[in-house]
């Protein structure tokens, strides 16, 4: 049986957040598209757009996928059914994908870092996952440098492109 990952290219997406740090640290070798099992304050706070993704990770525990330090800011009228804003929260994947991501996570160096928070077309609270390898000090450098050759090209050829 072959896996293939899902992909979320919808027209209709909402994005909540984006982990931008998540790009420079790692190179991302696969992405995934996973639910969240999240209360009712946490979807009102999503909607409003109090997430953060920052130092986030997910792992595997006991056959769940569980991700871990998604900080989600508290509802402002939640009173005392709020929730804690960086509980652990579990992800909604096929025991296929979780055992496969399981197996990919134990190599050395491999990670499932959240990428992004968003809401789909139907309305449901959806994190695309990557499937990530650290990068060293010296990979983060040269790919800065090649983002900087990249936006010189541009704003030379657009230079050049005036009449």
């Amino acid at each position: 049986m072959t896996f293939l990952p899902r992909t979320n290219k919808k027209k209709s997406e909402k994005i909540v957040t984006v982990n931008k740090k998540a790009r420079h640290e790692y190179f991302i070798e696969e992405t995934f598209e996973a639910g969240i099992v999240l209360t009712g304050t946490e979807v009102k706070s999503l909607r409003a757009g109090k997430a953060n993704l920052r130092d986030s990770h997910a792992l595997v525990e006991n056959g769940e996928m569980i991700l871990y330090n998604m900080h989600i800011g508290p509802y402002e009228h939640g009173n005392r059914f709020n929730h804690e804003p960086k509980r652990p929260r579990k992800l909604l994947l096929h025991k296929r994908e979780i055992n496969r991501l399981f197996g990919r996570t134990r190599e050395k160096g491999y990670t499932l870092v959240p990428l992004k928070v968003y809401f789909n077309e139907r309305g449901l609270a959806k994190i695309e996952l990557a499937l990530a390898r650290g990068k060293k000090l010296y990979d983060k450098r040269q790919t800065m440098a090649e983002r900087d050759a990249k936006r010189k090209m541009q704003k030379a050829l657009k230079e050049f492109n005036r009449p």
